[in-house]
């Protein structure tokens, strides 16, 4: 840890440098993947609040949540045999607020379960962004589809889907808008993935996030350039102790002539990579636990603890990786080949 503390100091300029630019492709990486989960949150937060469970729809929909129909004698038959099952429907509409002007929104209705909000006939329970847009509690809110008048009874935080704020209603009146008598899809909480019921398709809810066309695609985007971001951290160092190795070969030469073995100088560049990479992801989380707490309301960023520490898990490895290949050239150094090409 001396020797390599030492030549940090010797060479201060150069490990600085290396160390801004992790701490620039770190603080990048936490924040692309704070706005990933952020719209995760926003585009599916209604289902990844649920528990583990399994999702069935109709195997002709194709995997399609909005084609589904469960069939009522179906549906009858799992929700009896089936502890805790529910059936529920989402489907994308508006409402009109006391102004007459449309908010997109996702209406969800379900049977009898401690999952969903359950409301009487005429009135809807929303998604408390509505707030923002000057709706109270006690509202008046129509639709088109609909013949009689909504009541606002009351918010719920964070419940959203396909980036809309969900208004919770009841199931005739949902029937009615639709025009349908079926549901669309049954949840089982801590459902067996191994458990088939005849027409019907099961997803976990992981799989079934993927289903929403919207959510995939964002996902597998910011996920790409998160992880290409890491891979860049790694090539990074490995480039950097390349170059700084070739430049000491004749000091390897002279130190493994004394009797220092590989696997020190081995050590030499893992604490020197450890002691870049630490402060410059100290640095990179704190400011984006500032930006967290500062960002704008609207701004759908959300980056949790976990995320962080394995993000920053990663990093680690990836360097430590990167570091390690950059040393690979160490072992074939020869003490009197290299002291006497550093000669030349």
């Amino acid at each position: 840890m001396g020797l390599a503390w030492k030549e940090m100091k010797k060479n201060k300029i150069r490990f600085l440098i290396l160390g801004s630019i992790v701490f620039l492709v770190s603080l990048l990486t936490f924040i692309i993947s704070g706005l990933a989960n952020g719209l995760s949150q926003d585009n599916a937060a209604l289902i990844k609040d649920l528990p583990n469970g399994q999702f069935y729809m109709n195997a002709d929909a194709e995997e399609t949540y909005n084609m589904s129909r469960i069939d009522s004698h179906t549906q009858d038959k799992l929700l009896s045999n089936q502890d805790d099952a529910t059936a529920l429907s989402i489907q994308m509409g508006f409402l009109n607020d006391k102004n007459d002007k449309q908010q997109s929104v996702a209406f969800v209705t379900s049977t009898d379960s401690e999952l969903f909000q359950h409301i009487k006939s005429g009135e809807v329970i929303l998604d408390r962004s509505m707030e923002d847009k000057g709706i109270k509690v006690g509202d008046i809110l129509t639709n088109n589809q609909f013949s009689d008048e909504f009541i606002v009874k009351g918010f719920v935080d964070q419940k959203k889907f396909s980036h809309a704020p969900v208004a919770f209603i009841n199931i005739e009146d949902y029937k009615e808008i639709y025009k349908v008598d079926e549901m669309q899809l049954i949840f089982i909480p801590g459902g067996d993935s191994s458990q088939e019921f005849t027409g019907l398709q099961s997803f976990s809810k992981q799989d079934f996030l993927h289903t929403i066309p919207s959510y995939n695609a964002e996902q597998m985007s910011l996920n790409m350039i998160v992880w290409f971001l890491v891979v860049i951290s790694g090539m990074l160092f490995a480039i950097f102790f390349y170059m700084m190795n070739v430049q000491k070969i004749s000091l390897y030469g002279i130190l493994k002539a004394i009797g220092l073995k590989t696997r020190k100088l081995f050590n030499i560049i893992w604490t020197q990579m450890i002691f870049i990479t630490v402060p410059s992801l100290a640095l990179s989380i704190t400011i984006c636990q500032v930006f967290h707490m500062v960002a704008p309301e609207g701004m759908p960023f959300h980056l949790t603890m976990e995320t962080t520490a394995q993000l920053s898990v990663i990093f680690l490895i990836i360097g430590f990786i990167g570091a390690t290949l950059s040393g690979i050239q160490i072992r074939k150094i020869q003490p009197l080949q290299a002291i006497q090409q550093g000669e030349i």
